[in-house]
């Protein structure tokens, strides 16, 4: 099995000047979350999810959220089957180990909704039957500026099931110009460094990265403290928010190669998890702005 440090080479082999994005998406995936990426067309969101999926040699769907979208054309539906006489099952695009929800919030807020228990839960029901999803399960939305035309802002309780959202920007100029000049790596050349069983196995490791008592109290401290009228202007963070916190802070430790979770480790994957709740999905006026408040406000463990 390959290592995480080759996953992370890999892809920014492909998403070039995009170090610190790239990192926080793996961790994101190692921590069992899922992720939404928001930007201005063409900067890479649909490139990195598809980099995620190959690298990690996980099933790949894609699908076009458009207004018109379905949530059958998620779930599936059933289907009468004249040779079996019987009603069966055909299993929609979310039966995939990653599902590529592409411009999500084009889609209605029906549509978008039909995600909900396949992303907290990791089952769809159709007429009243659950069916498991594939493990492992992660929903990889993109999304682009709500200034955009055609598209709704997504509803909280749909942010909420999103462990992280990162946003790529424009690269440096000098990443840029290797672009330009056809020096990245082709996505299409990209190869499984770890299996699926793999990730499943770095997903169990994480979550038995250690956090010790004081380092939880830190995380409740930023909960509470986000919750404090006058101190935070966003909306409050939920117990769910605090939950993906921790995961992805053990990931985070993972890949800095630690069996133990350090102060340092929230800090660098708190405005990730944290920004798209506080802000309700809305850009801030300053980037990570209400996050930034709350880690400076909040004194860290010594």
């Amino acid at each position: 099995m390959g290592s995480l440090q080759q996953v992370l080479a890999q892809i920014n082999g492909v998403l070039l000047g995009k170090n610190d994005q790239v990192r926080l998406a793996v961790a994101c995936l190692v921590s069992g979350g899922h992720l939404l990426i928001e930007d201005f067309p063409g900067v890479g969101k649909t490139t990195l999810a598809e980099a995620l999926a190959r690298s990690f040699g996980l099933a790949f769907r894609r699908v076009h959220f458009t207004s018109d979208l379905l949530p059958a054309d998620l779930t599936g539906l059933r289907l009468f089957d004249q040779h079996l006489g019987q009603f069966r099952f055909e299993p929609g695009p979310l039966f995939s180990q990653v599902l590529l929800a592409d411009e999500i919030n084009r889609a209605s807020p029906r549509c978008q909704s039909a995600l909900l228990e396949a992303m907290a839960a990791g089952r769809v029901s159709v007429d009243g039957t659950s069916h498991q999803l594939p493990k492992p399960f992660c929903v990889i939305a993109t999304q682009n500026g709500l200034d955009q035309a055609g598209t709704s802002p997504l509803p909280e309780s749909q942010l909420d099931r999103f462990a992280m959202r990162l946003s790529l920007g424009f690269p440096p100029r000098q990443a840029e110009a290797a672009l330009l000049a056809g020096q990245s790596t082709p996505l299409a050349s990209l190869a499984a460094v770890i299996e699926p069983e793999g990730l499943e196995e770095l997903q169990q490791q994480a979550s038995r990265v250690a956090c010790e008592p004081p380092l939880l109290d830190y995380v409740l401290d930023l909960l509470t403290a986000s919750r404090q009228g006058g101190l935070a202007t966003g909306t409050p963070l939920s117990p769910r928010a605090g939950c993906a916190l921790v995961a992805a802070a053990r990931a985070w430790a993972l890949l800095e190669g630690r069996s133990y979770g350090v102060p340092a480790d929230v800090q660098a994957v708190f405005p990730a998890v944290a920004e798209h709740r506080l802000d309700g999905g809305r850009p801030a006026q300053e980037p990570g702005g209400y996050s930034r408040q709350l880690l400076a406000a909040v004194e860290a463990i010594r």
